[in-house]
């Protein structure tokens, strides 16, 4: 079924939902911490709510399983929010993600599945039609929801795309919904960015901009009072609260690569000085950050071990010292693994296992390990291109224009695991143990499959396999559970959530 006829197919009754759109000033303003944080305080109230994000650009996604039972591929942050709204997540709450390929082009993944690639060029065009299936897809989520709360994405002041915008405000127009934007205070010129966002829009916009959050602030929110007065006054729209900046808080994310950040007290790299305790330093993972990497949350669990220093690198010199590297997915392999070569990280990697170290690749750097890619079908690159790859494991990948997507279950170490699948590259393996859809070669391993490290069994079976580790006992999906509900009190204590409720069921105030 396609895309279109999968619209088609769509029946909304009953009486859409109550809504909200949350506004940025700028892109990573807080538009996805507001929005998480919302849904699970709605949730907590008993509210039947459901995230929503017409359009999401992103190299980090999710597969779930769609309403008529098939497989879909949705951003990870919409995923993550309806973990915190305690629903079931599907494509209707993403229907447009568009995954880089270059500077000028990206996939289009339209209602969870492959849906060719949008150009510069045609960029016009082509938003037409996916604003179209975005607002059938929302008229739909909202019929089957008391409220939904939508994220928007970058700002809804970029002007010079407003006559195609189905994300912002032409969303918010479509759905007469009431618009609140964030802004981060942490960036600087936070008020000037508010007043902005309002005066830089038309006023068919502006009549539904019902007011503004201040993110990430540090100290006394009583310094805040004199400017919070003024801007309200200038704008004749209210600040519905101050979210404080919380170390101690991270979402899964969607570009940030900041595994220091998902360190909380109890959770910080160890270094044990010899002699006492276990006698051993923190053990150094060095995770390749390769130019499109893709789903780096693979490791977002590493990063929460306490005896593991999850670092970023991208020079041979700062593998010298890693006790374990990971070459993580990426959206453009080929391109990635020439990368790889120009800077000797190459090299780097085969020294690395020549010293018996462990190595791990994932998806697009589990096929950079193996003998030969070929890109038949000009996925990549130019149809019928062929290259060597590491020679670490005997594994060839052919490039298909079919996309892959999965949800596995299998095991390993003795231990069940499951994961998620979405590629395009079909490999093949020789002589190689085969690995969790991929394969193992001694320390080299393999795999297809995104998300096993947060399988908390396997995680600690394959830490004690590649490193000797003792099982820390850290739950990884009670830790995401925490931290929603961490951001759910911030909400609490710092939003004005009843005056956010009465604006989501009774719209934007005159």
């Amino acid at each position: 079924m396609t895309a279109r006829t999968r619209i088609a197919a769509f029946e909304t009754t009953g009486e859409a939902a109550g809504a909200l759109l949350i506004a940025g000033t700028t892109s990573d303003a807080g538009k996805s911490v507001v929005t998480t944080g919302l849904c699970r305080a709605f949730a907590h109230r008993g509210v039947q709510v459901a995230p929503y994000k017409a359009q999401n650009m992103s190299n980090n996604s999710m597969v779930c399983r769609g309403l008529d039972g098939h497989l879909a591929e949705i951003g990870r942050a919409q995923w993550v929010q309806a973990q915190a709204a305690r629903v079931r997540p599907d494509p209707t709450m993403n229907p447009v993600l568009l995954e880089p390929g270059t500077d000028r082009r990206s996939h289009v993944v339209l209602l969870g599945r492959p849906a060719g690639e949008l150009d510069s060029f045609d960029w016009e065009s082509g938003r037409r039609h996916l604003g179209r299936v975005a607002h059938s897809a929302y008229d739909e989520l909202a019929a089957r929801h008391d409220v939904i709360i939508a994220e928007g994405a970058g700002s809804p002041t970029e002007i010079n795309l407003r006559a195609g915008d189905y994300v912002n405000m032409g969303l918010a127009r479509h759905a007469n919904m009431p618009v609140v934007v964030v802004g981060d205070i942490d960036r600087g010129g936070v008020f000037a960015a508010l007043y902005g966002t309002v005066a830089l829009l038309e006023p068919a916009d502006q009549k539904l901009v019902a007011g503004f959050v201040i993110n990430k602030f540090r100290g006394d929110v009583g310094l805040l009072r004199p400017g919070l007065d003024e801007l309200e006054r200038l704008t004749g729209r209210r600040v519905y609260g101050t979210l404080p900046w919380e170390p101690g808080l991270w979402l899964d994310a969607e570009d940030s690569l900041a595994p220091e950040s998902r360190r909380t007290e109890e959770t910080a790299p160890q270094v044990v000085v010899e002699g006492e305790g276990r006698g051993q330093r923190a053990r150094r993972v060095a995770v390749v950050r390769l130019p499109r990497i893709s789903n780096f949350t693979d490791v977002d669990a590493l990063g929460l071990e306490p005896d593991l220093d999850v670092v970023f690198v991208s020079s041979p010199r700062d593998l010298a010292d890693a006790d374990l590297v990971v070459l993580p997915g990426t959206r453009s392999t080929l391109a990635d693994l020439a990368w790889l070569r120009s800077r000797g990280l190459d090299r780097a990697l085969v020294e690395h296992t020549g010293r018996g170290r462990p190595l791990l690749g994932i998806c697009g750097g589990f096929q950079m390990l193996g003998t030969t890619l070929t890109d038949q079908d000009g996925v990549e690159t130019e149809a019928g291109m062929h290259v060597e790859g590491l020679g670490l494991l005997d594994v060839r990948t052919d490039f298909t224009a079919e996309k892959t997507l999965g949800l596995p279950f299998g095991k390993a170490f003795d231990t069940p695991v499951r994961g998620y699948q979405m590629h395009h590259g079909q490999v093949t393996v020789g002589r190689s143990e085969e690995f969790l859809g991929g394969a193992r070669s001694g320390n080299v391993f393999g795999t297809t499959w995104h998300g096993t490290l947060e399988e908390d069994a396997f995680r600690a079976a394959f830490l004690a396999e590649v490193l000797g580790s003792e099982p820390s006992g850290v739950d990884f999906a009670a830790a995401r559970e925490r931290r929603l509900d961490l951001l759910a009190d911030l909400v609490e204590q710092h939003l004005d959530v009843d005056a956010l409720l009465t604006l989501v069921h009774g719209g934007t105030p005159t």
